[in-house]
């Protein structure tokens, strides 16, 4: 009852405040009288304000009633207290979020033992939501004045409300999955597409898995294909990731299923076994190999065994216990005899990722005792305009016969390193490149400027590139190059090393 007539009130006394401007402007009009507007609108809105103030919010003690008289006096009622003069609707609803002042409903989010009341208006979350207008407006409304919510976290559903009030979206890494869930739950579009550019942006070989398990179950098929650029192009790092381990089953089937995944085989194998044990600690069980087969289930027979070498099989498959006698005879069998059995297992190795390369010079040339390997640095850098995973880098060989050189190479961003790899390569005496290979693909984010160096061991002379380009387009992705300081050797745009990026995309 007090609630109601609280609301009553206000809307009575705003709608008479909100109406008597323009009253006495037409009367104004009508009588053509001055611009101002006549000494009877400041004395009436200043008893509506003075009969308003005391009827919401009678005061008891002196002090507290000669401040709330001064402030009307000054033609400003501080309750509530607005941020601005003239507060828009939105900052309006915004002072009411989490707010007991006016709260029609009160919700009782998580899971039993640790619940949070949260109060809201139900007005402000119909407006805002489909679902809640159901709830509350809708043939079934809910009629309770506690609504249980056991499924969604108390943090995401306050996440949920501030957005619904004030519009605002506050997302963090540990609660951006159980507010997605919030979102898509109570059909918040807006916020569950703010959740997935979050969540891409911080996509990366070790979540990607469980962002895919995750996109899967909320049916978010740009955020799956955003995760399986990952996967395939970081493999065996996605895979051998403790994210790999927490998915389904049905998620498990669709990796083991891949036929683009860029590992070897006994990878894939050492992690398939890894998510069994998993499995079996969540089951409750333990992890004998009869337990971890059964875990697998059908995924067992998306491993590409034949794939393996003689070497690789022996060491990992055939002694995991996961094979059944038959399955084990027929593999090495498959590996040693001249009549092969057919074996369970697919037998094609996975195709993966074809690699691409970004050339950035035009034409290749000797350049006499000007250019050699000593064992200084070459570099530069680069930005592409969108995601791409850096594999390597193609280098120049010698000018003058098959030599070979030791190879040190480099990613860095804002001078950290990225990745680091020592190899080394031979060269046939021809202007080709011959690729050097970091150990595994890197993560290059859009837009972005990075640093690739190389610094070659070698006594022959070198092929030195020339007609550089500052901007080179390699199917859809488009390279942008700059020069480098850390370059010592002289490679830079428009000539010297460093001839080809290596990428997947």
């Amino acid at each position: 009852r007090g609630k109601d007539r609280h609301v009553y009130l206000i809307m009575k006394y705003l709608t008479l405040l909100l109406l008597l401007p323009e009253t006495l402007k037409k009367s104004r009009k009508a009588a053509r009288h001055p611009a101002r507007l006549p000494v009877c609108f400041d004395i009436v809105t200043l008893s509506l304000k003075k009969k308003m103030a005391a009827e919401l919010y009678p005061v008891s003690e002196k002090s507290n009633t000669q401040k709330s008289e001064q402030n009307i006096n000054n033609n400003n009622v501080d309750v509530p207290s607005w941020p601005s003069a003239h507060p828009t609707l939105r900052e309006r609803n915004a002072l009411m979020f989490n707010n007991e002042r006016m709260a029609d409903v009160h919700f009782i989010v998580g899971l039993p033992g640790a619940t949070q009341k949260v109060p809201a208006h139900k007005y402000v979350l119909a407006v805002g939501s489909s679902v809640f207008c159901a709830m509350f407006y809708g043939d079934l409304a809910e009629e309770g004045s506690e609504i249980h919510i056991p499924d969604v976290e108390p943090a995401a559903f306050l996440i949920l409300l501030k957005y619904l009030y004030s519009d605002e979206i506050e997302l963090e890494a540990d609660t951006v999955l159980a507010t997605l869930y919030a979102a898509k739950k109570y059909l918040v579009l807006s916020l569950a597409r703010a959740c997935v550019s979050f969540l891409e942006t911080g996509l990366e070989a070790r979540n990607a898995c469980v962002l895919l398990w995750q996109s899967r179950l909320f049916e978010e098929p740009e955020l799956a294909e955003r995760c399986w650029e990952v996967i395939d192009a970081q493999a065996e790092l996605a895979l051998l990731s403790e994210g790999f381990c927490a998915i389904d089953r049905a998620t498990l089937e669709s990796v083991l299923g891949r036929e683009t995944l860029n590992a070897k085989e006994a990878s894939v194998l050492q992690a398939a076994l890894a998510w069994a044990e998993a499995e079996c600690g969540r089951r409750g069980l333990s992890p004998s190999p009869r337990n971890r087969r059964s875990a697998l289930g059908t995924a067992l027979h998306l491993l590409r065994l034949p794939a393996l070498s003689l070497q690789e099989f022996a060491d990992n498959a055939a002694q995991s216990g996961v094979l059944t006698l038959e399955e084990t005879r027929d593999l090495f069998l498959w590996f040693t005899a001249a009549d092969k059995p057919v074996p369970g297992f697919p037998v094609a190795p996975r195709a993966g990722l074809r690699p691409r390369r970004c050339r950035r010079f035009q034409s290749a040339a000797r350049r006499g005792n000007q250019w050699r390997y000593r064992g200084r640095c070459d570099s530069i850098q680069f930005a592409a305009d969108r995601r791409v995973f850096l594999a390597g880098l193609g280098l120049y060989g010698s000018s003058g016969g098959r030599a070979e050189y030791s190879v040190r190479i480099e990613l860095k961003r804002q001078g950290q390193l990225l990745a680091q790899r020592r190899s080394s390569f031979v060269s046939d005496g021809s202007s080709a490149t011959f690729p050097v290979w970091f150990e595994h693909p890197v993560q290059v984010e859009a837009d972005a400027f990075y640093t690739v160096s190389a610094v070659v061991e070698g006594s022959e002379l070198s092929y030195f590139g020339q007609e550089g380009m500052t901007e080179v387009q390699c199917g859809k992705v488009t390279f942008q190059f700059q020069c480098s300081s850390d370059s010592t050797n002289g490679t830079g745009v428009q000539g010297g090393q460093i001839p080809e990026l290596v990428f997947y995309a």
